[in-house]
């Protein structure tokens, strides 16, 4: 029997970062002022980017 060598472990930190991002967009959406707003989506666009990289480092 065949044991695998792989880990979940990109797929979830990908899952975890893609709430964030997920998060950040919706305050980039409903954010009261244009700076919040504008944090919010720097929080969505480097979450979203982490989550690609953790899927690369992974080799999920």
């Amino acid at each position: 029997m065949e044991h695998g060598d792989g880990t979940d472990k990109g797929i979830g930190v990908a899952m975890a970062l893609g709430v964030v991002a997920f998060l950040g967009a919706g305050v980039m959406f409903a954010g009261g002022t244009q700076l919040f707003q504008a944090w919010g989506f720097a929080a969505a666009v480097i979450a979203a980017s982490l989550a690609v990289v953790a899927l690369q480092i992974y080799d999920a």
